[in-house]
């Protein structure tokens, strides 16, 4: 069971967690109407009763313009404001994930995202590792990733992840411990919820934004941050056997941080990872704010106003 922290954002104010419930006829429930957005918190390792954000603000502007895709109006000052809140309320002591949630709270059965009422909540729970560090075992999922034609990719739309559930299942239950994603163009997309890297001749590549992938935020931090210390980033299509003949093939997200793939269906994959374990390294120590070059992305909450 997960251990939720016991307050949460619902309804405009903090309340304790288990009285944040919905409605059965909650518009969003029934239609995948939401979108939803995720950033891990740790304790400041250097100053007692204070948090550390990941950017926070880029996690902000993309879930407000998320809401966008949704018709629904979210400030990126209304989410800082709320997540603030909510530290505060819980004065977390270890590391937590927090899940803000933009989503369609009318009562009503028509799918349609006009004249309908919204609204925004945020809870959390405490989180270790999403995948394991060692390594995860991969299989090519018989389903296909949306197109963003079909569905608007750029934004976390609650909707369009019954497609990752099915893919996360149907890997596990056959023996692997993650999917990936191939689009309708037969390229590899990204995971059931993580986006996805290789390594080949000492150059990193990674699908671009046309392979309809979610722009994932530690995504976008490892690439700025690969360019900095120096390694060649090349966005482009990828294809199926390119993974199997990398040098290292990694996965980035939120919960999953960097984490690497060991096997990929029946290959094993290389377990000297320079490249991705230079980039984990200097991504934690950036994450507890060790790094003063990268000190603009992390911000630092004071638990006591």
């Amino acid at each position: 069971m997960h251990q939720f922290l016991p307050y949460a954002w619902f309804e405009g104010r903090c309340i304790p967690f288990d009285q944040a419930k919905v409605s059965i006829a909650t518009h969003a429930l029934h239609y995948g109407t939401g979108a939803f957005g995720g950033m891990r918190a740790i304790p400041d390792p250097e100053k007692p009763g204070g948090m550390l954000l990941f950017r926070p603000d880029r996690h902000a502007r993309r879930l407000s313009q998320s809401a966008k895709l949704l018709l629904a109006d979210l400030t990126e000052e209304t989410v800082m404001e709320a997540l603030v809140a909510v530290l505060r309320a819980n004065k977390p002591t270890t590391p937590i994930y927090l899940r803000p949630f933009v989503y369609t709270s009318d009562l009503g059965i028509a799918p349609r995202l006009h004249n309908i009422e919204t609204d925004f909540l945020i809870y959390g729970l405490e989180l270790g590792d999403y995948l394991s560090p060692d390594g995860v075992s991969c299989r090519i999922s018989s389903w296909t990733r949306q197109e963003d034609r079909s569905l608007p990719l750029r934004g976390k739309i609650s909707g369009a992840y019954i497609t990752s559930s099915l893919a996360k299942t149907e890997a596990v239950t056959s023996g692997f411990d993650e999917a990936l994603l191939m689009n309708t163009r037969g390229k590899v997309s990204e995971a059931s919820g993580m986006n996805l890297f290789l390594v080949r001749d000492g150059v990193l590549i990674t699908p671009g934004v046309d392979q309809d992938i979610l722009e994932g935020i530690t995504r976008s931090s490892v690439i700025e941050l690969a360019k900095h210390m120096g390694f060649q980033v090349i966005e482009r299509p990828v294809d199926k056997t390119e993974l199997c003949i990398a040098d290292e093939v990694f996965l980035t997200g939120t919960a999953a941080k960097i984490t690497p793939i060991r096997q990929l269906e029946s290959t094993v994959l290389p377990t000297h990872r320079p490249v991705m374990d230079a980039l984990r390294q200097r991504l934690v120590s950036i994450t507890q704010g060790r790094d003063p070059e990268f000190s603009h992305w992390v911000t630092r909450i004071e638990l006591e106003e």
